[in-house]
């Protein structure tokens, strides 16, 4: 189960976003190893894995950006990619309710990563 603490320790440097990004996608791929793989869960588990992932992928590709403008348009993908966990950890909610306190925990994660990315694309 991804507990506060993993989510908490990579809260702690807060202005490390690369390491918040990669421990995020650390613990996704930790709760999905966790789900029971039927036909329900298999397509949910690797489009939350994906989505997940490339939060951090994507802010690393944003931190060397070559421009002010490519770096925005990285932010905007970290940005959708963190929204589009929040529909993926619901979806695993619905589909798995015995999971439901380890979907919180992750959409509330996901949930602070979209508003910071929604920071950061304003300020520039």
């Amino acid at each position: 189960m991804p507990n506060q603490t993993e989510i908490s320790n990579a809260k702690s440097s807060k202005y490390d976003l690369e390491e918040r990004t990669q421990k995020f996608g650390e613990v996704a791929i930790g709760f999905a190893k966790k789900l029971p793989i039927n036909i329900i869960n298999t397509p949910l588990i690797s489009q939350f894995i994906r989505s997940a992932t490339s939060v951090g992928a994507n802010y690393m590709e944003a931190d060397v950006a070559e421009s002010k403008k490519d770096f925005i348009h990285k932010i905007g993908i970290c940005k959708k990619e963190s929204k589009e966990t929040l529909h993926w950890l619901r979806m695993i909610a619905i589909s798995n309710p015995d999971r439901g306190d380890e979907c919180r925990i992750l959409w509330k994660e996901a949930h602070e990563l979209v508003l910071i990315f929604s920071a950061i694309n304003k300020k520039k």
